[in-house]
């Protein structure tokens, strides 16, 4: 566990260096505020698009081929898609970067089946928590090395985590051990690979089923967030990249405290499907209270009040995990890693189009948070899809 989680903490600090950076890099090719939130859709949209039909994929190979070489083909990947960022001169190279980054990396779907092959089925909403809690480091660190890297340089950011991913490929490649015995891999299916039919395999797992429909709610929810943080609090509260590091950074010590420390604790009192929809109704409350936010720190009290809304992912996971067998842990999470992909090609074209439609507002105008208020709908529509499904099963 200790060394997947090492390379899980590597993987996200790289990771987190960008996140409050490209939307300005972005901005370095545009004119306004409407056209950047314009381009930052559809390269977003990129990555989310070729995650989609490369993740299943992924997860296929690793179950015929075992999980390290396949998180050694994400690790290039990252790699090769920061490099050719920093290096891009037009807005069409930097969509190519992107293309190609989605297609070769579905790290996280790849760790989470590491980690469902060494964790009995009763310990891996714990162990996923700790996963979890590596993702919250990743982005305590990231975002504030981007944010300070990115006010000496738009670029300095990108080749860092381009370096960091080059790191993590030594690691993987000399340390990190397989998780997965030669007894317990699977013949490859191509046609298992197909993002559609692995999306229809997830369906069909007893105790999944229309869970489906809740975890692609949810994930939409959270992509739309994702997409406009950082333009939407540059534009709200004047952030500069600095600021936004800052507030991403809250983001990750909250998740080390919730899935690191406890969700263990909460797992003694909770069963995971309940957890989930607690989850689900703080996560609801939250989008709505970032919309309404009129100062800055408001934001961070809502990110601090937000405990269990940290939990769902883990949550979830630990239910879809238990439901697939030994065998397919790698296409089972490679399934729902390519239906949060999904999610995330529809997150910009969704989000971004909402987002330039206020940018014109005053930052005084409660209509600004028209894109919290909509992640804070679609939540809303997972929650009964949760209730409703937990409910059947009960029966």
């Amino acid at each position: 566990m200790g060394f997947i989680m090492l390379t899980v903490l590597i993987d996200m600090i790289s990771i987190g260096i960008i996140v409050p950076v490209l939307p300005g890099f972005i901005g370095s090719f545009t004119d306004s505020p409407t056209d950047q939130a314009y381009w930052l859709g559809i390269v977003a949209f990129a990555f989310g698009a070729a995650n989609f039909f490369g993740a299943p994929i992924l997860g296929a190979l690793s179950d015929r081929f075992g999980r390290r070489p396949v998180l050694l083909l994400g690790f290039c990947g990252l790699a090769l898609n920061f490099f050719a960022t920093a290096l891009a001169t037009s807005i069409g190279m930097l969509i190519a970067a992107r293309l190609v980054g989605g297609l070769m990396q579905a790290n996280a779907a790849i760790a989470n089946a590491y980690v469902a092959d060494i964790t009995p089925p009763e310990q891996r909403a714990k162990r996923f928590g700790m996963l979890g809690a590596m993702f919250g480091i990743g982005f305590i660190l990231g975002p504030i090395i981007g944010g300070l890297l990115g006010a000496i340089s738009i670029q300095l950011p990108f080749y860092a985590a381009g370096t960091l991913a080059l790191l993590n490929l030594l690691y993987g490649f000399f340390v990190l051990p397989e998780s997965l015995p030669p007894e317990r891999r699977r013949a490859l299916s191509w046609s298992a690979a197909n993002p559609i039919r692995s999306l229809r395999e997830l369906a069909r797992l007893k105790g999944v089923g229309s869970l489906m429909g809740a975890i692609a709610l949810t994930g939409l929810a959270q992509f739309v967030m994702y997409t406009i943080w950082v333009l939407y609090n540059t534009l709200k509260f004047g952030w500069d990249t600095e600021h936004n590091g800052w507030s991403l950074a809250a983001v990750g010590v909250m998740a080390v405290i919730v899935q690191g420390a406890l969700l263990g604790r909460l797992l003694k009192h909770f069963s995971a499907p309940r957890l989930a929809v607690l989850g689900m109704v703080s996560q609801t409350l939250a989008y709505a209270l970032y919309g309404l936010a009129s100062q800055g720190w408001m934001m961070y009290v809502v990110i601090a009040a937000n405990i269990f809304g940290l939990t769902v992912t883990a949550s979830i996971q630990s239910i879809v995990s238990q439901a697939a067998s030994e065998r397919n842990q790698g296409q089972t999470m490679g399934s729902v890693s390519s239906l949060n992909s999904l999610m995330a090609v529809v997150a910009p074209i969704l989000g971004a189009p909402i987002l330039a439609g206020v940018t014109h507002l005053a930052t005084t105008d409660w209509r600004m948070g028209a894109p919290f208020f909509v992640c804070a709908v679609l939540q809303a529509g997972a929650l009964i899809l949760a209730i409703n499904h937990f409910r059947r099963a009960a029966v």
